[in-house]
């Protein structure tokens, strides 16, 4: 499985107004492992304010890439999401943050991605929508939508770190899995299993109850993998030799004091 790839995912600024908050945007890009910033026709750019309000995300700023227009930006990107806070009349692939995480970073493994933003006072036209694939929107509280533009980049931004890291860490979850125990297996640790306890005492065999149907209910519902059906047969081997059993069961004999 390939793993996603931050550097394929492009955060653009479309007209931004004001050279503070594309710094403060480059902080919480680097905040959240992302490293590709493009503007589009930015008003203040480059400007001592964003290297100021960029809190040391320097290298951000230094290599974002300025551009005359939207196309341009995104001419060779696959997957292209803009972000808005207008309903549409035409109805069009909506998400939202979380769902929009999981596209993008899935996206990642193999392809280019951009999210785009508007600029701070009218957000995306519905032109530079039409350009997107689909389309991200924050539900904020109707009441008061305004929403200022780097906590909207944050907030895409952090569900995009999210999302990432739990792709990473399914990837090292199958990674690690090995295959379901056989049923041939599963028997045979359920009937060492039991032979242990009647053994030590812990099950009466004259007098089971359900002890033996609870236990295989409990290890049932784990889906035991063979690496753990191995290590619960090396238990009881060991409580074997402790408690002094031989392999048929039968007690040892008691060692001679010194």
């Amino acid at each position: 499985m390939m793993s996603p790839n931050l550097n394929h995912i492009k955060i653009v600024l479309v007209n931004p107004s004001h050279a503070g908050n594309i710094g403060a945007i480059a902080r919480v890009m680097k905040n959240m492992g992302l490293s590709s910033l493009c503007l589009v026709n930015p008003k203040q750019f480059p400007d001592q304010q964003a290297i100021a309000r960029s809190a040391g995300a320097h290298d951000i700023l230094d290599n974002a890439v300025v551009v005359e227009s939207l196309d341009e930006a995104i001419s060779e990107t696959r997957l292209v999401i803009g972000t808005s806070t207008r309903a549409r009349r035409l109805s069009w692939p909506a998400l939202d943050p979380e769902n929009c995480a999981s596209k993008v970073i899935s996206a990642s493994c193999e392809d280019s991605v951009a999210i785009i933003f508007g600029n701070e006072r009218a957000g995306l036209t519905n032109e530079q929508l039409d350009k997107c694939q689909f389309f991200v929107t924050i539900p904020v509280d109707p009441a008061f939508s305004s929403l200022n533009l780097a906590a909207a980049v944050q907030i895409i931004t952090y569900e995009l770190r999210k999302a990432y890291l739990n792709f990473e860490q399914r990837v090292n979850d199958d990674d690690q899995e090995s295959a379901l125990a056989s049923q041939l297996e599963i028997q045979g640790f359920f009937k060492h299993l039991e032979k242990v306890l009647v053994e030590i005492d812990f099950l009466n065999p004259a007098t089971p109850k359900k002890l033996m149907r609870r236990l295989y209910r409990l290890f049932h519902r784990a889906q035991l993998e063979e690496k753990e059906v191995n290590i619960l047969r090396g238990m009881l081997t060991s409580i074997e030799k402790v408690a002094g059993l031989n392999p048929q069961g039968a007690r040892g004999k008691k060692r001679k004091q010194k």
